[in-house]
């Protein structure tokens, strides 16, 4: 299903100081080209994917188009931010938005279980459909599976997809990835999840003792008697029916894995990887970028998020330091003094940052950057999502 990933990689390390500098990322025109269906904000956890994600939907929907969010944010920040009560399964309309050109905005968290029941209940005949969905193994597998969040993620981004297609109901799909420390787990998850229910001991539980399978009867039943000894034989028995019911889907999972994987590498499909300015996070933001690379997934940029504010005023950090240490051997309670400390810190901290960037930039020059400072305060509402839109886009 994936090309052969590329054995090369660059990587963001402890390189020379260079004077590269990153493109420009254009968030607006890349939210204003009708070309552009699907955003995907992608990164590791707690670098800001969730407020980008709102605030990017919301910048669309006031320039014109008709827009859906999707997040996977267990914090629920997002529906506090846009004035909702809560967001469930369901697309909920964003009020006061500025509805210029004709723009609207809708938002909705994911619902593991609820899209993985309507996976079920759209693939299965009624019965068979209440037979899988009462099923112990199952409402475990749909619950807390690994991987099941991430493939959920997809499952109901290609639903959404579908029906504005049909119906035209949207133009613009903004998607929050799952937070995860193995970076791209959402790319890998339909495949993985589509395997272990297509896999070899899966089928081996539902080989038909008949014909040659009758041959293997005699070993399977030590092997389920082993297991029946670890697992339980309820379990054992559990996970068979589930198995025998689901078995008519294993078609429509693999078949739909395959169709959003590419749908995310279509033309109209732009990636954005998140990061914060930290070694670490671009470290991550370098493998994102890499590994969208080897499965051929169209990236749009980098957004650097939380970075320093530069300090105002013309002293270095090094003669903001020497001329505090001047003033507190006359006065050691200058304030003053505290403050030219201060100063240099945020200096150095902006310095720090921007040669972060430079590594980065040298080491992926073809990567468009947008670097949004660090606010004050948290953002709670549309008027905080307004000023991080307008800061994604150079404001």
């Amino acid at each position: 299903m994936r090309p052969a990933p590329r054995k090369t990689r660059t990587r963001v390390g402890p390189l020379a100081s260079s004077g590269v500098q990153a493109p420009r990322l254009d968030i607006d025109a890349l939210l204003d080209d009708p070309g552009t269906g699907i955003i995907v904000c992608c990164g590791s956890g707690g670098v800001g994917k969730t407020t980008t994600s709102a605030a990017l939907a919301l910048r669309a929907a006031e320039r014109g188009r008709k827009v859906v969010v999707l997040t996977i944010d267990p914090a629920r920040r997002l529906a506090q931010s846009m004035g909702i009560e809560e967001l469930d399964n369901t697309p909920r309309p964003v009020a006061k938005v500025r509805k210029a050109g004709g723009g609207s905005l809708d938002a909705m968290m994911l619902d593991m279980k609820r899209t993985f029941d309507e996976v079920v209940a759209s693939g299965a005949s009624p019965e068979k459909a209440a037979q899988i969905l009462q099923n112990p193994f199952y409402i475990a597998l749909s619950s807390s599976f690994a991987g099941t969040q991430e493939y959920m993620a997809m499952e109901k981004l290609g639903q959404i997809h579908r029906q504005a297609e049909e119906d035209g109901s949207y133009d613009l799909i903004v998607v929050d990835t799952p937070p995860s420390r193995s970076a791209l787990d959402f790319l890998d998850a339909p495949e993985r999840l589509s395997s272990f229910l297509d896999g070899r001991f899966i089928r081996l539980l539902l080989a038909p003792a008949r014909g040659p399978a009758r041959l293997m009867t005699a070993g399977l039943s030590v092997i389920t008697g082993a297991l029946s000894k670890v697992l339980g034989a309820q379990f054992l028995r559990d996970m068979q029916t589930f198995v025998a019911a689901l078995d008519t889907l294993f078609g429509g999972f693999r078949a739909r894995a395959e169709k959003t994987f590419a749908l995310l590498q279509a033309d109209g499909t732009a990636f954005l990887v998140v990061a914060a300015p930290e070694p670490d996070a671009l470290r991550e933001a370098a493998y994102f970028v890499e590994r969208l690379g080897e499965d051929r997934m169209p990236l749009a940029g980098l957004i650097v998020n939380r970075a320093g504010p530069t300090p105002t005023g013309a002293l270095s950090a090094d003669e903001a330091m020497a001329a505090g240490a001047r003033l507190r051997g006359r006065d050691p309670d200058s304030l003053t003094a505290g403050l030219l400390r201060l100063h240099a810190d945020q200096s150095r901290l902006v310095e720090r940052e921007a040669l972060l960037r430079r590594r980065f930039a040298a080491a992926h020059p073809e990567v468009a950057t947008a670097v949004v400072p660090a606010l004050s305060t948290d953002v709670h509402d549309l008027a905080g999502l307004r000023r991080i839109g307008d800061l994604l886009a150079g404001g």
